[in-house]
Order: structure tokens, then C-alpha cells, then sequence
């Protein structure tokens, strides 16, 4: 026979089991999120922030024609390596030039302290005949009160010893003149000179720089030289990017900014690598002011139609080098991150952004005037020899 079901039952079923079903959905969401809370009670988050690094700009240094190109983009190059060749005709040029000049310039200057000489055996040659015109007037003096000679001649030897004074005083004058541009200085150290020989270093280092090299090591990016272009001295060419020296830019909103500080650890999640990869970092500095106080046109909260938005403030964050090195990261790829706010830290005005990188300094310009005061010593050795 078969058992009837009574609808009452049935109901009084369906709500023990919703019912049962809603405490267990309840029991999961409230343990979901105590342990959330558990978890992040401690931690401030934002997903506006980025992998920043070092965009070194690679312009050209001297005018020129691109005639060869020897790094495409994200290719690796080392720091001192040639990346972009110019013509450098124009340099060359400007070098040759520069050498005439000083030339000229030494041989002016062993001409100008030959001419001491010169004038001082012409101011003797004029003593000379100022000495003959003395005798014969105090010869006439004698003769002219016997009446051998006229006044007329008198008159004339006395205009002839002032002229012949007037000549001396001129030459001794232009002669001081010449010695005070020499002042008794070798001719390597004249003013002129050294004047000559700046303009040949300047010369020489813009001849030297039509080969356009890689200041730090990286991968290249963003290349714009082309072959046959005509490029002026700041033009840009191309864009290093040291991959082993990034770090996150997190920008947290102001009102979590009082709990935040120097020191302080930070958990930081790549969206290119999903939860699957995690990188360790450290509040290394605060930025001293806010994203809009930067902007290219702040903003002016002084006019009548204000309206309070929260604003947002840079953090840096330096990653584990190690883990860098085993999972590169691109600048400008999104994060998720997080900073341990539970930990004491340092002063918020402090930073340990270090600046000790290869990406702060280079020495790949120290040797670039190597070779030019060998050239400056052969040209004066040339110059002042051929003279003397």
C-alpha cells in the first residue's frame, strides 16, 4: 500500500533545510570573514600601483649624420658599447679648424716675441742717430756764434732731436706694449694659447662623441634613430632600461597614509604572473607630496566650484633583488600591493632609497680627452720649432 506524503510535512522539510542551508551559508561567510580580516588587519592595499625603473635617454652629443645603428630594440647591451655611429664630418671639420687655430695662435705668438727684439735694435738705431744730431748741435752752438752756420741749421737739428726723442718714446712704449701681452710667460701657458688649446679639446671631444655609446648596461627600447638622419646634439636616439634595477610605485590613498612608513615590509603581486608569483619588498621613501601636486597643471582649489576628492600619495617600494633576478619585471606593468603597517618602521621623512646603483653614475665618459694633449704637444712642438 502505498505511504501518502502530507503537504504540511513537506513544507516543514523544505524549510529545515533551508534553513540549514542558510546557517551554513551564514557559518561560512562570517568564518571567511574573520579569517579576512585575520589576514589583512594589519595590511593596507591598492592595486594602483606599477613596476617603475630607470628610462635612460640615449641623445646624440654632436651634430651628425646616422650612418650605422647597432642595437635594435630589446636587445642587451653593456655599458661603454657603441650603439648608434654618426658621420662625424662636421666634427672632423671643426677639429681640423681647431687645430689651424691653434697653430696660428703659437705662431702669432713666437712672432710677437720676436718683435721685442726688433723694436729694441730699432730704438737703438734711433739712440744712435739721436746721438749723432746731439754732437752736430753742439757743434753748430759753437760754430753759429762765429757765423759758419746759419740759425736755420741750429733751428733744425734742435726739431730733429725732438722728433728723433718722440720716435724713441714711441718705440719703448709699442716695445712695453709687447711685453706686457707676453709678461714673461712660456708660450705653452699664454692665455691666448690656452684660450687656443680649449677650443681644440672642445673640438676634439665632439669628434670623439659621433660614436654614441651605451652610458649604463640594459636592454634598448623605444629606438628612434634611423639610418641617413640628420640628428642635432640632444636629439634623442633610443631608450636604455636597466631591467636589475626596478622598484613598485604604489600610490595610496591619504587617508591610509598616517599608518604607513619607512621600513616597513610589503607584499607585492604582478598581474602578469597572477597569484602564482609572489615578490617580497620594502617602504624604502614617501613622496613629499601628492600625484596633483606634480601635474602639469595643478589644481587650483581656491576657485568657488571645489570639490574634496581623496588624494593619493607615491610610495616606493624596493624589491628583492634575488627574486628580480629570477623573475624579471618589465616598468610599467600593474600590481597588486600591500604594506605591513603593523611593524613599527622609521620616521615617515626618512628614506633608504639607495643610490649607489650603476644606474646612478657611469665612467664610460672619464677617457673620452685621451689622446688630445699628445696632439696640443705636437702642434706647439711643430709650431714654435718652425719658428725659432
Amino acid at each position: 500500500m502505498q505511504k501518502l506524503i502530507r503537504p504540511k510535512a513537506i513544507i516543514r522539510q523544505r524549510r529545515r533545510r533551508l534553513i540549514v542551508v542558510t546557517a551554513f551559508i551564514l557559518m561560512a561567510s562570517v568564518a571567511y570573514f574573520v579569517r579576512w580580516w585575520y589576514l589583512n588587519r594589519d595590511w593596507v592595499t591598492t592595486d594602483d600601483a606599477f613596476i617603475t625603473g630607470h628610462l635612460i635617454s640615449l641623445k646624440a652629443q654632436t651634430d651628425g649624420t646616422v650612418v650605422e645603428i647597432l642595437a635594435e630594440n630589446t636587445q642587451h647591451v653593456q655599458a661603454g658599447q657603441v650603439l648608434v655611429k654618426l658621420d662625424g664630418i662636421r666634427a672632423q671639420i671643426e677639429l681640423q679648424q681647431a687645430q689651424a687655430e691653434l697653430a696660428e695662435t703659437l705662431r702669432n705668438f713666437v712672432t710677437l716675441k720676436a718683435s721685442i727684439d726688433t723694436l729694441q735694435q730699432r730704438m737703438q738705431a734711433r739712440k744712435a742717430e739721436l746721438t749723432k744730431v746731439l754732437h752736430d748741435l753742439r757743434r753748430f752752438d759753437l760754430a753759429v756764434r762765429e757765423g759758419a752756420v746759419s740759425e736755420q741749421q741750429v733751428q733744425n737739428a734742435q726739431d730733429q732731436v725732438r722728433a728723433l726723442e718722440a720716435s724713441i718714446a714711441a718705440i719703448k712704449a709699442e716695445k712695453s706694449g709687447v711685453e706686457a701681452q707676453i709678461l714673461g710667460q712660456n708660450v705653452a701657458q699664454h692665455p691666448a694659447v690656452e684660450k687656443a688649446k680649449s677650443k681644440l679639446r672642445r673640438a676634439f671631444l665632439a669628434y670623439q662623441r659621433r660614436n654614441v655609446v651605451a652610458p649604463v648596461s640594459g636592454f634598448v627600447a623605444k629606438r628612434k634613430a634611423q639610418i641617413g638622419d640628420l640628428v642635432e646634439a640632444g636629439a634623442q636616439l633610443m631608450i636604455i632600461v636597466p631591467m636589475d634595477d626596478v622598484w613598485v610605485e604604489a600610490n595610496f590613498l591619504e587617508t591610509k597614509l598616517a599608518t604607513i612608513r619607512p621600513g616597513q615590509s610589503a607584499e607585492v603581486r604582478v598581474d602578469a604572473y597572477g597569484n602564482d608569483m609572489l615578490y617580497h619588498g620594502r617602504v624604502v621613501g614617501v613622496s613629499p607630496g601628492t600625484g596633483s601636486s606634480f601635474a602639469l597643471l595643478p589644481i587650483n582649489n581656491a576657485s568657488g566650484n571645489f570639490i574634496h576628492i581623496t588624494e593619493r600619495v607615491p610610495i616606493r617600494i624596493a624589491l628583492d633583488a634575488e627574486e628580480l633576478r629570477q623573475n624579471p619585471l618589465q616598468p610599467g606593468l600593474s600590481t597588486l600591493t600591500r604594506v605591513n603597517i603593523s611593524e613599527t618602521g622609521e620616521p615617515m621623512l626618512n628614506s633608504e632609497v639607495n643610490t649607489a646603483g650603476a644606474a646612478y653614475q657611469t665612467d664610460v665618459f672619464n677617457d673620452e680627452l685621451q689622446g688630445v694633449e699628445q696632439m696640443i704637444a705636437k702642434i706647439i712642438a711643430a709650431n714654435t720649432v718652425a719658428i725659432k
